[in-house]
């Protein structure tokens, strides 16, 4: 193992063990137990496993971890488990393939009472459980604004009109013939981290930032489409994007996104036809922008000359500010990043080394670095950045962290390649203002107590 510099380190420490947040591997009672366990000094229960990582063993031979295991005693080591005894199951047991029924607590969750109605909600993603940058399309957050549908691809149709000169309707068979790409992306909806705009309201890194997740779509580049129909693109500088679902979400998205070819119609992700929540069988993908434009169920697109200033546009997705004035068309989500290990509802066991490990982000591009603090923002060390580092897509950073044992703060600041530094909590509030909703891209601050619980906390 490489370990950072910045840790003044002169030999590998142990390990510190970590408790993942209730939602994963355990029951609440479980965490519960463990962790009276674990402030009781009994640790027989993980010691055997962990002896051989403190003592630094994790490139021992079997023959040498078995010697090891009768001082230990534990009957994982020394008795030899059933599915090394015989034949498992059979291939194309489940045509499709499932998780573990080990992690069948590792799921998208809603938030009681966030909304009157299910079908108008949303859901976050287990961003503390997920590895990488890419979201398993079962775990990717869902928004809807009256529910979603799974619409048969035979019948559905897309319609481009407006300033054109051959309005056409394609078929999906249509569409999916034309040239296509496949790039990976975030999309973060705009009210993400939007409980946390005046106290802190929600424990864990899922309901802080889980309404982001990331994939590889695949579609066609929309001016393609808009160049087969004789777009006029000079006074066309706006574009009407209609969703089929039953609440006809509709949104204006400016022209030169389009022309920049980034923007896709897409019937892919992550290798397979999007999922009907995730807008099945054709969405709309605008990288760097605000969910509520990746149109979902997409049936239509009208080419014009001014915006459409449509009620998510005017009423709904707009940035109260402190003198009361409402700011409008603020789609791009700015710079940001949250750790998400350790994080809220996770328990830190030992003292030792551990892995702050976190996503980072900008709707304007890169991420050229983050930032990590273990001392509530005094002093900052450089992260590690996990290649691939692309363009609107989800950076991981990593870096390497020895805990005392005393109460600290965790805090990761990104700066993307325009040299936008993602703000503080008073800086933003400063210009922002408490009231608002949207567009929350302060520093997330997570508190280590002396026990090894994390909490969520705001510093100024």
């Amino acid at each position: 193992m490489q370990f950072d510099a910045g840790a003044d380190l002169t030999i590998p420490p142990a390990a510190g063990r970590l408790l993942k947040a209730p939602e994963h591997f355990i029951d609440p009672a479980g965490v519960k137990q463990v962790f009276a366990e674990a402030k009781e000094g009994r640790r027989d229960f993980l010691r055997g496993a962990f002896a051989a990582a403190a003592a630094g063993l994790a490139t021992a031979t079997a023959g040498a971890r078995a010697a090891t295991a009768p001082a230990d005693g534990d009957p994982n080591i020394l008795e030899l488990p059933e599915h090394s005894k015989g034949l498992g199951q059979a291939v194309v047991t489940d045509g499709y393939g499932k998780p573990s029924k080990y992690e069948r607590n590792v799921q998208r969750r809603q938030s009681p009472g966030l909304t009157q109605t299910a079908q108008a909600s949303v859901s976050f993603a287990p961003l503390q459980s997920l590895f990488g940058i890419v979201t398993p399309s079962g775990l990717h957050f869902e928004r809807h604004h009256q529910g979603w549908w799974d619409i048969d691809p035979s019948k559905h149709r897309f319609m481009v009109n407006g300033l054109v000169k051959t309005p056409k309707v394609f078929t999906m068979d249509e569409l999916m013939r034309l040239p296509a790409v496949s790039r990976f992306h975030f999309i973060e909806c705009g009210a993400n981290t939007g409980m946390e705009w005046g106290n802190v309201a929600v424990p864990t890194c899922q309901y802080t930032h889980g309404m982001l997740s990331c994939s590889e779509f695949t579609g066609v580049p929309l001016i393609t489409v808009l160049q087969m129909v004789g777009a006029d693109l000079k006074k066309g500088r706006f574009l009407l994007a209609e969703g089929a679902d039953g609440s006809s979400m509709t949104r204006t998205i400016p022209m030169e996104l389009i022309e920049s070819g980034e923007v896709l119609l897409a019937y892919g992700q992550n290798g397979e036809m999007l999922r009907p929540e995730n807008g099945y069988p054709l969405r709309l993908v605008v990288p760097g922008v605000q969910g509520v434009s990746w149109v979902k169920y997409l049936r239509r697109v009208e080419v014009g000359d001014q915006p459409w200033a449509t009620k998510d546009e005017t009423v709904h997705y707009v940035d109260l500010m402190p003198d009361g004035k409402h700011r409008q068309y603020t789609s791009i989500q700015e710079c940001k990043s949250v750790v998400t290990t350790p994080s809220g509802g996770q328990v830190l066991l030992d003292k030792g080394f551990y892995n702050i490990t976190g996503l980072a982000w900008s709707g304007r591009g890169k991420v050229r670095k983050v930032d990590v603090s273990v001392d509530g923002g005094r002093n900052w060390r450089q992260a590690r950045l996990q290649d691939p580092v692309m363009s609107k897509c989800l950076t991981r950073f990593s870096l390497d962290w020895v805990w005392d044992g005393k109460p600290t703060i965790i805090q990761s600041r990104a700066t993307d390649e325009t040299g936008y530094v993602q703000p503080t909590q008073r800086q933003l509030r400063g210009v922002r203002g408490t009231r608002s909703i949207y567009h929350n891209n302060a520093i997330q601050s997570w508190l280590v107590t002396e026990s090894g619980e994390v909490k969520n906390v705001h510093v100024s």
